[in-house]
Parts: C-alpha cells; sequence; structure tokens
C-alpha cells in the first residue's frame, strides 16, 4: 500500500511548530488578557470515523480507473484529507466531534484518469471534492455530501508533472497538482519563475491557485494568478473543457475567467498554461517607516498610480508595526524607536519592499517615500520579513497551543473608501471580541485601490472557543458586506464561510449565472457541493 499520509493537511511539511520566545507571551499576554493553554490536536485514534457509504460497485469501478492502491478507505488516510486550514478547522482537530469525514480518497494519476473517476461518479451520483494542498481558509475543501449518498476526495497530488515550457512565448503548461516550490525548482532548470509566492507557497498546488484566484505577496510586480493562467484544462461531468488558445481573443466573454475562481465547482482543473518570466537577477528588500496608517496608505496609492510599486509592497497598520517591534525586543529596537522619534515619528508604520531588478523604478519610488516623510531602516527589516514571511502558520500552531484565538481575514476597496472601511471592519470585530488585538496591512495594491489584511489574536474563549471566532467573522463579514465599496473576499476565496454574503456582492442576476454555469457543466451537482453558494 502507497503511504499518501504525507498530504494530510494537519502535518507541517517543512518545520516544526515555531515555538514564541517567553518575553513574546508575556507580552501578548499583556496585551489581550490571561491565557488558557489548549488541548493538542488529538491523535487519529480520538476520532469517530464511520464506515464509507461508497456503493460497492461504485468502488470496483473507482478501482478498476485508478488502481487498488489509490482508493483509500482507511480512518487516516480520510481523516488526513478532512478540511483545510482555517483556526475553526484546526479547532475541530483540537476538540473531536464535527468533523464532516469523506467516505473516499482517490488519487487519479492524469487528466484522463480525472476525467473518468468523474463519470463514475456521476453514474452513481456520487459528490466529489477536489484536493490540492488543503489550504482553504473558508472551507473549500469540507468534504460536503449535500443531497448525494457518498462523497470523495478527488486528490490530484500524483498529476505533478511539468508537461512542457515555451520560452519564446514565455509559457509553462503544468499539471495541478504541482506544489508552488516543485514549480519553482522545475522552472529554475530553464530560467524563469513564476513569481507567485503566497504564505501557503510552500503546500499548495497550482490548480487550487487556479481555482482561488490566489494574490501572491509579489502581486505587485508579477500579477496575481488569475493574471498569470493564459489557459486552462478541466475534466466535467459534461466532458472535458479546455480554454486559452491565444494571448487575447474577443470570442465572446471570456470563459477562462468563468472556470478561474470557479473553487471546483464547475470542474476539476487538471492542468494550468501560466505565463512565466525570467529569473530576477538581483533581489533587494528594504524596510521604511512613515508616520500614521493614512499617510502610508496615501503613499502606497501615490506609488500604485505612477506605476511605481516594488515586486513586493507591504505596509502595516500602527498595531501590526507594534507587533512587529515588541516581538523583536532587545536594544535594537529600542535604539530604532528612538531614532523615529528624534525624527517625528510617532505612529510609525512599517512599509517593506521587495525588488526584483528595477533599479530604475526604485530610485523614482524613494523620491516619493521621501516627499511622504518616510524614514529609511535600511536592509535588515526587508531581509528579516522574507526569511520569516513563511513562519506565519507554524506560530498560529504555538499560539493555538497557548490558548489565543488566532485568524485572519481580508477584503479589498477602492482607495477613496479605504480608510472607511478599515475602521469599520476594525470596529466590528472589537465589538465582537474581549480585549483583541486587531492588526492590519495592505499587500496587494492597484491603481484604483487596495487590499485589506486582518489578523486577530484574543484570549480563547474556552466555553465556546467556536462560537466566539463565529460571531467575530459574521459581524466583519456583515461590516464588508453591507458596505457596498468592499468584497467579502480579495484573495481567500467564496468556499463555504463567505457564501451567504456572495449574492449581496454580485446580486441575483450573478447568482443565477453561476447557477446556469453549474447546470452546464455538472447538470446533477456533484462537484464540490455547497462551495460558492451552489
Amino acid at each position: 500500500m502507497v503511504d499518501h499520509r504525507l498530504r494530510s493537511a494537519w502535518t507541517p511539511d517543512s518545520a516544526e511548530t515555531a515555538a514564541l520566545p517567553t518575553k513574546a507571551v508575556r507580552w501578548l499576554t499583556r496585551r489581550i488578557g490571561r491565557l488558557s493553554p489548549g488541548a493538542p490536536p488529538a491523535p487519529d485514534s480520538a476520532f469517530v470515523v464511520p464506515p464509507s457509504r461508497i456503493p460497492e460497485k461504485a468502488r470496483a469501478e473507482l478501482v478498476e480507473v485508478v488502481g487498488t492502491d489509490h482508493v483509500l478507505e482507511e480512518a487516516g488516510e480520510r481523516l488526513g484529507r478532512t478540511g483545510g486550514m482555517s483556526y475553526l478547522d484546526l479547532l475541530r482537530r483540537r476538540y473531536p466531534g464535527g468533523l464532516l469525514i469523506p467516505d473516499t480518497v482517490v488519487l487519479p494519476a492524469d487528466p484522463e484518469q480525472v476525467q473518468r473517476v468523474l463519470d463514475v461518479c456521476v453514474a452513481h451520483d456520487i459528490g466529489v471534492v477536489p484536493f490540492g494542498g488543503g489550504t482553504s481558509v473558508v472551507g473549500g475543501v469540507t468534504a460536503l455530501r449535500g443531497d448525494k449518498q457518498a462523497v470523495v476526495v478527488l486528490d490530484l497530488e500524483r498529476l505533478n508533472r511539468l508537461v512542457s515550457v515555451d520560452p519564446t512565448s514565455r509559457l509553462a503548461v503544468f499539471q495541478a497538482g504541482v506544489r508552488a516550490p516543485d514549480a519553482q525548482r522545475l522552472l529554475a532548470v530553464h530560467g524563469f519563475t513564476l513569481g507567485h509566492v503566497p504564505q501557503s507557497y510552500e503546500r499548495a498546488t497550482l490548480g487550487g491557485f487556479a481555482a482561488t484566484r490566489s494574490a501572491g505577496q509579489a502581486s505587485s510586480g508579477y500579477g496575481r494568478f488569475e493574471d498569470m493562467v493564459q489557459g486552462v484544462r478541466l475534466a466535467t461531468p459534461s466532458g472535458e473543457w479546455r480554454l486559452g488558445v491565444a494571448p487575447a481573443s474577443a470570442a465572446g466573454p471570456n470563459l477562462r475567467a468563468l472556470a478561474v475562481g470557479s473553487e471546483g465547482t464547475l470542474g476539476v482543473i487538471t492542468e494550468v498554461t501560466v505565463r512565466i518570466r525570467p529569473l530576477p537577477e538581483r533581489e533587494r528588500y528594504e524596510g521604511f517607516v512613515l508616520d500614521g496608517w493614512e499617510r502610508a496608505t496615501d503613499a502606497v496609492r501615490v506609488l500604485a498610480q505612477n506605476g511605481l510599486l516594488a515586486d513586493i509592497t507591504r505596509v502595516s497598520d500602527e498595531d501590526e508595526t507594534e507587533v512587529s517591534f515588541a516581538l523583536k525586543g532587545g536594544l535594537a529596537t529600542t535604539a530604532v524607536r528612538r531614532y523615529l522619534a528624534a525624527r517625528g515619528i510617532t505612529r510609525p508604520c512599517l512599509l517593506i519592499l521587495g525588488w526584483h531588478d528595477r533599479a530604475p523604478q526604485r530610485k523614482r519610488a524613494l523620491r516619493i517615500l521621501r516627499a511622504a516623510g518616510a524614514v529609511s531602516l535600511g536592509r535588515a527589516p526587508g531581509e528579516a520579513w522574507r526569511h520569516g514571511r513563511f513562519a506565519g502558520p507554524r506560530q498560529r500552531d504555538a499560539l493555538l497551543d497557548l490558548g489565543v484565538c488566532v485568524e485572519t481575514l481580508e477584503t479589498a476597496t477602492h482607495w477613496s473608501g479605504l480608510g472607511e472601511l478599515y475602521e469599520k471592519v476594525r470596529s466590528a470585530l472589537h465589538a465582537a471580541l474581549d480585549r483583541p488585538l486587531v492588526m492590519c496591512h495592505v499587500s496587494h495594491a492597484y491603481e484604483t485601490g487596495a487590499s485589506l489584511y486582518f489578523t486577530v489574536l484574543a484570549a480563547r474563549d474556552p466555553h465556546d472557543p467556536f462560537g466566539q471566532w463565529e460571531r467575530a467573522k459574521q459581524a466583519a463579514s456583515e461590516a464588508i458586506s453591507e458596505n457596498t465599496r468592499g468584497t467579502i473576499t480579495h484573495h481567500h476565496a467564496v468556499g463555504l464561510d463567505h457564501a451567504p454574503y456572495l449574492r449581496a456582492e454580485i446580486g441575483d442576476v450573478g447568482m443565477a449565472v453561476l447557477a446556469a454555469a453549474k447546470h452546464a457543466t455538472d447538470p446533477t451537482g456533484v462537484l464540490n457541493p455547497g462551495k460558492l453558494g451552489l
């Protein structure tokens, strides 16, 4: 039997949980209140895993398609593909009960097998949940059955090939199960990079990026993933669907854009054609501080509207900057605080810039930043951010061990409404939680607006840990949804968590269009039941 349990969404891939320094724990306790350490993740044996509901005839047909070793019904295999990586998903691993466990895990080897697996599931009316890196934080891979008798998780880990590279056109074709680090390694051999580096980079897949319209840390320079996608190949219950034959087209509505972001509800993405770029020759990461959130975001706006954003442009509000300084501590931080005070910075907001080549643009950008009163801290803050940028998920595990409610949420709006939306979401979170620490940064900026990415920490309610965050998330989501100038999700996708608010954003006609597309590709509704509100 092939051991596929390393694909478990619950096991860190590259490092142990990042223990927090004692001084950081003391500071956090003073900030958010007394902590009650929570239960550790429960072993698989603590969970009741019901027998698979897959009919024997359907199971035999799935085995015929992918082989015995790739139809998995053992408890550990099924638990390993149960849910994603949201705070509530992780809580469910610490408080056994309430997990929606799939009946079977199926691992096809190529796009043709994916299509045949779908054909079997349609014939037997079995739900299908596509699964890549398992990093969804909005319930996108929750194994809902809907009205189906059973549900399988379709794990695409074996679709892990670089199919082709076209250096002349700067295009590469990948199978959907390729993880981001592997894609980078395979492209580097040819002298290219994808340039897509979200925080889920270490384990997320290219198919997942396309299915959720992912945005990476370097999106200011390389674009969002949807901008990189030039073609997609999908398996659907109605047959295979291929999109993208030219760099631009006026052949009707852009159906490729419909497929990208469809979250496994219209088809299973099996291949992605992406735009690639030469590897940068030089990279420079540096830090600046501006006085106050309004001035800091205004400086980023001016950079964006003059085409001078760094490839990585990230500005933190006062609370997030305070945390950065407080957790670092030491004489160096004290000296920095004194230096900033001497320069007239009373409300420091940290700006990180990462440049991939583009020296002329950097020189022009620095003139704008100096005019805005930015104080340079040199390369040290930029390099510190660069080296620690994937540590968030492991730090979250450590915070969970301490009894901290820790989660993120994000939105985006136009520049003219950014300050108002920022205040509304912060106010909603402060009203819903007791003594929370609410941090925010902008990491994706555009000519017309920017994203707002919030991180929330609060002492976990030991009596109602699930309800505590559910109420806070609802309050923040309502604050966003009621503001017609903000989106319910900038890059975390819709999944289950944002589905109740989707209609307010796209309207009744928009929901009808999605339903019509769903009926065209998936007339019996087997694909990812319940996601996107479908």
